[in-house]
């Protein structure tokens, strides 16, 4: 691309390899950024009602995406003109029947393959152990059931670059919740899975006056036990501390702010839980970048006005969505088109806060944070009431507290990570603040350097001083800086808010329990915690001291095999030599591909042989390299190889047997796609390609 259209070179490099729409040999159908905008803006404006109106909100469509004031969910512009599904977030019943159990698990399936990500309530199965009358046998219990989606996940999500995610929720006063909240530890369990706790206000009650409160059991549809609060609670704080997981859902207080309660409950959330849904419903959402709504000429610096403007040409853009979306089953479309529900959020917000020399956890933050969200919040319902007036209520209205009353919309207003999209908008993470301002991404024979423009700018006008303290990172914030940023916004948020609290390496339980309290304290609808370095931990945690291992000497004579692999560099030819009838060494070696490829193949062996002779498992050999992205991947009679090393990965395979679930996907820290190294946040985006690890 010889243009850049204003984009950053890292954004145009995520555009490429995660957006740009290609024909069946692979060739590039949009080959600038202008190409994937105007196609994006004409299917969306599909949904006017002529072809005057069509060509009217194309062009505004395409001239808001353009100036990266406003981006939709990575789904829209994936999928627009392609008949694919353009929601991100959908939630998915569980009854307690195994017919309903699986229809669920295929139903997960037909949505990962549309690339949306999927939340699931299992408090309704009945608790293991239980009686099960027609088999005369004992239930397996909901744990055993969220082992069986993530599997059906692992699979359908090695036949594409998208990854499935899954939202796991327990009620706190299921007999099971002791099981579900431990079942994450290992550092193995659930890699596609984020856990919740559905905490009851009776659960957080009882917490905090160190009461017991009742279990209920779903099948016997009655109350059977009491737990001591404070112990599960701790429970839940440690495994939190330990690995991230589970966070807590304030499931009472969701279902008090539903605008459509005549429905029913909600019961579940999408894989990050800014967007709470029926069963069988779907939302759409899209993020303005409100750092480029600063005005220096205004009083306050900044430009509502125009921010008013964006806001109503963002909502009609959702709405739209939601008519010309390709849903993946009729149940989730007849709801999603009932209660129209859309999440228009924000990014940019600490980049807006630096550009106004406001310190992000300071008093002046938190308000202009709900001066933010409340004109947000006041101007898309004013345009959804307008739209309303044009195009019709939303129709489940009459079960809905604004029956009566004119509204296109159930609701308008989420908070969601934008990792990848503000990478293309050039801009911080939704409401988080700047994870670090200088970070240096390796991958296997280069370095990326990521350095904050804003802090460029500054460090340029300001060479040897220091700076100043509105440049203030995710891990120089207290856990309550933090809280209080999503309480602010959630006061006007009629979804939810997708924010992760961190917390540095040495932060005690006793921080995560105050965290927890405080998120309850100041009327969150939920709260998960992320500790600095806490995967590394767990890692080392899981035993005694391991023994230091040395490699085996070799002998003079071994017994080879040796097979070749079509990769995009040429033909791999991959050597493993065994020794006491094991694996011993591997020796990697491709021709006619550059000196760089060639050197690249054989370190590869080299580590392998390494590893091997020092008596680790070649399975975990696989799971280190299988499914490493690179800048050639092809597809083999095998299937896709993406890389040397996946491709060493596939031989291995050959010999060994498949590896089906990637034991420590959790807590690497490169990319899955590409190799590059992540940030060490729970849900990081790569700064290389725009992988990110939950959606």
């Amino acid at each position: 691309m010889t243009e850049t259209h204003g984009f950053s070179p890292n954004a145009l490099r995520i555009l490429k390899a995660r957006y740009f729409m290609k024909n069946e040999k692979g060739e590039f159908l949009d080959k600038t950024p202008p190409d994937l905008f105007r196609r994006v803006a004409a299917y969306i404006a599909e949904a006017e009602k002529n072809s005057t109106e069509r060509r009217a909100w194309a062009q505004t469509f395409y001239d808001v995406m353009m100036a990266r004031d406003f981006l939709p969910n990575s789904p829209t512009l994936t999928g627009a003109g392609r008949n694919m599904c353009l929601s991100a977030c959908f939630v998915l019943p569980i009854e307690d029947s195994m017919e309903s159990i699986f229809e669920t698990v295929k139903d997960a399936a037909l949505v990962h393959k549309e690339g949306g990500g999927t939340g699931f309530d299992f408090s309704k199965l009945r608790p293991k152990g239980s009686f099960v009358r027609k088999t005369q046998g004992v239930a397996s219990g909901p744990v055993s059931f969220l082992k069986v989606i993530d599997s059906a996940t692992e699979a359908v999500k090695q036949g594409g670059t998208r990854r499935g995610a899954n939202m796991g929720i327990l009620r706190a006063d299921h007999p099971d919740i002791e099981e579900f909240i431990l079942m994450k530890k290992d550092g193995k369990t659930l890699g596609n899975f984020n856990i919740s706790v559905a905490a009851t206000d009776a659960f957080m009650e009882a917490v905090k006056k160190g009461t017991s409160y009742a279990i209920y059991d779903p099948y016997k549809k009655k109350v059977i036990d009491r737990k001591d609060a404070r112990k599960v609670f701790r429970m839940i704080v440690e495994s939190a501390w330990a690995i991230g997981d589970p966070g807590l859902i304030f499931i009472d207080r969701i279902n008090q702010g539903n605008p459509t309660k005549g429905l029913g409950s909600i019961d579940a959330t999408n894989p990050c839980g800014e967007q709470p849904l029926h069963a069988y419903e779907s939302c759409n959402l899209g993020s303005i970048n409100v750092a480029n709504f600063t005005a220096p000429e205004k009083k306050d610096l900044f430009s509502w006005d125009r921010f008013g403007k964006v806001i109503g040409v963002a909502v009609r853009f959702l709405d739209d969505v939601i008519d010309v979306n390709t849903y993946p089953m009729p149940q989730i479309e007849a709801m999603s088109k009932g209660n129209r529900r859309i999440g228009l959020g924000i990014m940019g917000w600490a980049d807006l806060l630096i550009k106004m020399k406001i310190k992000y956890d300071s008093p002046s933050a938190l308000a202009f944070a709900e001066r933010l969200a409340s004109f947000l919040r006041t101007k898309a319902v004013e345009e959804s009431r307008k739209l309303a007036g044009l195009r019709g209520n939303f129709p489940n209205i009459a079960r809905s507290v604004y029956k009566g009353k004119t509204m296109r919309n159930a609701t308008v207003f989420t908070i969601a990570p934008t990792g990848t999209i503000s990478r293309i908008a050039g801009c911080s993470s939704s409401i988080e603040p700047v994870f670090a301002f200088e970070f240096t991404s390796h991958i296997i024979d280069s370095e990326i350097k990521d350095l904050h423009p804003l802090y460029e700018e500054w460090k340029n006008q300001n060479p040897g001083t220091k700076h100043p303290d509105y440049f203030v990172t995710a891990h120089d914030i207290a856990p309550e800086g933090h809280i209080k940023m999503q309480a602010a916004f959630q006061k006007y948020v009629d979804n939810s808010v997708s924010k992760t609290i961190n917390l540095p390496h040495g932060a005690t339980l006793k921080d995560v329990e105050k965290a927890y309290l405080l998120a309850y304290d100041l009327d969150t609808k939920g709260i998960t915690i992320y500790r600095d370095g806490c995967r590394e931990d767990q890692v080392l945690m899981k035993g005694a001291p391991a023994e230091k291992r040395l490699p085996q000497e070799r002998p003079d004579t071994l017994t080879s095999v040796t097979d070749k692999i079509k990769t995009g560099f040429g033909n791999l030819y991959v050597t493993i030599t065994y020794f006491n009838q094991k694996p011993f060494e591997v020796f990697a070696s491709i021709g006619k591909s550059g000196y760089t490829t060639m050197a690249d193949a054989e370190a590869i062996g080299r580590l392998v042989s390494l590893a091997l002779r020092s008596g680790v498992d070649p399975k975990e050999v696989v799971n280190q390299l299988k499914g490493i992205g690179g800048s050639e991947p092809i597809f083999t009679e095998g299937g896709l190889v993406t890389s040397i090393p996946d491709a060493i990965a596939k031989v291995l395979e050959r010999h060994f047997g498949a590896v089906k679930n990637n034991a420590k996907d959790l807590f690497q820290s490169i990319c899955r796609m590409c190799g590059a190294t992540l940030p060490d946040e729970k849900c990081p985006t790569c700064p290389n390609c725009g992988w990110n690890k939950c959606s």
